[in-house]
């Protein structure tokens, strides 16, 4: 059988404006399936997504759960469409406070949202509540830009009981740009869920920034993936220390590298 690979990624064009991470978004799931993988994508549905032309509907059987985000109940709204031309399907998390109204990570002026922690917690927690619902257990999670940070530890931690998730393996890949601002003084107190107590994120700053929650990233995955060239040598630095397996930045040619990769990260038995 072959492995089935979660890919959760921030930007997926054409649904959103072609950037380094939306073409890897697109590029990595596309050619993770031609080669032979089964895979489920998922990314949040920015305000700036025209649903109409991206013939995106809301799937009602996975919609409807209610996710408790800093003491607030937040509505999660999944909805579906298919990339033209391609077998991918993209599911997308929505919510009316979080995604609806908005754009990506900065507003109208060019600020970033104060609440963009909040958001990628909510993504990320609807994610996994929705893979749980859809019954298909990914052997490996592949996660793609900031708003999958928390992944990573809501799978070793809080979600680790799981039958979904007991022998899922955790890939992220590392941009060189990535969020700015900071997520807040609280932030750090909302990531607790679960098992997601002090004592699992006592070595982390206080105040998150984007250097920070990548490393919360690195700190609980299985491997590492330079996605792009220029990746802050603090972060490859950390990896090192916590002796993740690092993929080096492949280059254009990045499908062999990452099949091998993944071997590494989740042999065959």
């Amino acid at each position: 059988m072959s492995k089935k690979i979660l890919f959760i990624n921030q930007e997926i064009t054409p649904y959103v404006p072609e950037t380094e991470m939306s073409l890897m978004g697109y590029n990595v799931p596309l050619n993770i399936q031609e080669a032979g993988y089964e895979i489920r994508t998922f990314m949040p549905k920015w305000g700036n997504i025209n649903e109409r032309r991206g013939q995106l509907h809301e799937v009602i059987r996975l919609s409807g759960v209610n996710l408790i985000i800093d003491e607030t109940d937040h509505p999660l709204i999944i909805k579906v469409a298919s990339i033209p031309s391609t077998r991918i399907q993209v599911y997308f998390i929505d919510n009316d406070d979080y995604f609806m109204k908005r754009q990506m990570a900065l507003d109208e002026n060019g600020m970033p949202y104060s609440d963009n922690g909040q958001r990628a917690i909510f993504f990320a927690r609807g994610v996994l509540e929705t893979v749980k619902k859809l019954r298909w257990n990914p052997d490996i999670i592949h996660c793609q830009g900031w708003m999958a940070a928390y992944i990573p530890v809501l799978i070793k931690k809080a979600f680790k009981d799981e039958p979904a998730f007991a022998n899922t393996k955790v890939v992220t890949t590392l941009f060189s740009h990535g969020l700015e601002g900071q997520l807040g003084q609280n932030f750090k107190k909302t990531l607790e869920y679960k098992s997601i107590k002090g004592t699992a994120l006592s070595e982390f700053n206080n105040e998150f920034d984007y250097t920070e929650l990548e490393k919360l990233a690195i700190a609980y995955s299985d491997g590492v993936i330079e996605g792009s060239e220029g990746i802050k040598s603090v972060l490859t630095e950390y990896a090192e220390q916590k002796a993740v397996p690092m993929l080096k930045y492949p280059g254009q040619d990045f499908t062999e590298p990452y099949k091998k990769f993944y071997e590494v990260i989740y042999p065959e038995k």
